[in-house]
């Protein structure tokens, strides 16, 4: 999957990892299996993606979440600022102590932190974070819309935090995914803003399912955009912050 994605156009494979049965896992040596798979696969494919690895299972102790960094010293990590109720159903722990280390840790193993964002107020821990010296900007962040008990995914919500990213931490750079029916109203706001935009399985609608079993996500997403370069899009806005006018797409 990692190769599909990588020639499909993917820079960034964003991986989890389950145990035997299925079942989400932080386990260290599960993590190695995987990553020195994808690893082996993409090096005889020709393709080299980024490589992002999750820190955000919560269950585990904070030190199993870190654990596989510096043994893998993958290009990116997950960086979740803030604790929240994930879904109505238990707590996503992202304790200051656990932030404050993961701040410092990978930047000196070379892994860029991403800036996973679920609500506005995440956008004030980073600002903390980077007048702290904990975080070092410019960042990378991922503005995670539409999760339950997260922001509503809506366009107006999403040109709301790349403002408060520019003004916070002007230069970064950010992608987004929408999750359920806000989707693509994500997906095309993302690139009409200039961001880059993020799918997979968790978080977007599948179009179609073929005979094969393959699930139809990324090439709707690829077909749309194009492969070719495109720039930073001018944009109307109403009153009410919904795009009403794309003014100019470079390539596509």
């Amino acid at each position: 999957d990692a190769v599909a994605c990588a020639k499909a156009g993917a820079a960034v494979i964003h991986i989890h990892v389950r145990d035997e049965n299925g079942v989400n896992s932080m386990d260290t040596k599960r993590f190695c299996q995987v990553v020195d798979l994808v690893r082996e696969e993409c090096g005889k494919a020709g393709v080299d993606p980024v490589l992002n690895l999750t820190t955000s299972g919560s269950k585990w102790p904070e030190d199993i979440r870190r654990a596989p960094l510096p043994i893998l010293k993958p290009e990116m990590c997950s960086y979740d600022p803030g604790t929240m109720n994930w879904a109505n159903s238990y707590i996503f722990s992202n304790s200051p102590a656990f932030l404050e280390q993961l701040g410092h840790d990978p930047p000196e193993l070379g892994i860029k932190p991403e800036c996973e964002i679920f609500d506005g107020g995440m956008m004030g821990n980073v600002d903390y974070y980077v007048k702290k010296g904990v975080l070092k900007a410019p960042l990378h962040f991922q503005f995670c819309m539409g999760c339950a008990n997260g922001i509503v995914g809506s366009t107006k919500n999403l040109v709301f935090m790349k403002e408060t990213m520019d003004s916070l931490c002007p230069g970064s750079t950010w992608s987004c995914f929408g999750v359920g029916h806000c989707a693509l109203e994500m997906l095309y706001g993302a690139v009409a803003l200039g961001g880059h935009i993020r799918v997979g399985m968790e978080d977007n609608v599948v179009y179609e399912v073929k005979e094969n079993g393959e699930k139809v996500l990324q090439e709707r997403v690829k077909d749309w955009i194009g492969l070719g370069t495109y720039s930073m899009m001018e944009v109307t806005y109403d009153v009410d912050g919904y795009v009403i006018d794309v003014a100019q797409c470079v390539d596509n």
